[in-house]
């Protein structure tokens, strides 16, 4: 005689065992960091002095002590660049002709930060947004030129962040 196999109580099992593995790991591991967090805070500092220090402000320096060394940045329209590259690009692109400004400005809500940690400790983190672009003109409003997305990978260095990777695409 076969044995008689209780699905029932197979199933429940299953089920079980699922709500388990889902509200002990998956929430954690796919969720963003709150706003309000310290980690999310530093790093819309960071992404500030990027952009309003660095691309808006041409303070170059500002940007010498937020880029890694190893610093690659993916661009959809203009290729790859190196930290060298990206530093050429924005000195002679983004700053060159300031009657004719390249502004940025982060869309409101769009930032988001998901840590990245190595056995419980945070190493680094992806920060995602959306972002638009503006030009300032002398004696004119400023006015939209486009929109795109940004993914940036940061990695943290003796308690400092590091724009390591960029992703800007969707231009």
């Amino acid at each position: 005689m076969q044995p008689v196999i209780n699905l029932t109580n197979s199933f429940s099992e299953i089920l079980i065992l699922l709500s388990v593995v889902t509200f002990f790991f998956i929430p954690e591991a796919n969720a963003q960091i709150d706003s309000s967090s310290v980690s999310f805070r530093e790093l819309a500092k960071a992404d500030s002095l990027l952009f309003e220090e660095g691309f808006n402000s041409c303070n170059l320096a500002a940007l010498e002590d937020l880029i890694h060394s190893d610093f690659e940045f993916y661009h959809d329209v203009a290729g790859l660049q190196s930290r060298a590259g990206f530093f050429r690009s924005v000195k002679e692109n983004i700053c060159s002709t300031p009657e004719h400004k390249p502004t940025r400005k982060l869309i409101p809500g769009s930032l988001e930060v998901f840590l990245l940690k190595d056995y419980g400790e945070i190493y680094g983190a992806i920060q995602k947004g959306e972002h638009q672009f503006y030009i300032k003109e002398p004696d004119k409003e400023l006015y939209l030129t486009g929109t795109a997305r940004f993914t940036h990978v940061w990695i943290l260095e003796n308690d400092n962040w590091k724009l390591k990777r960029v992703l800007s695409y969707n231009h």
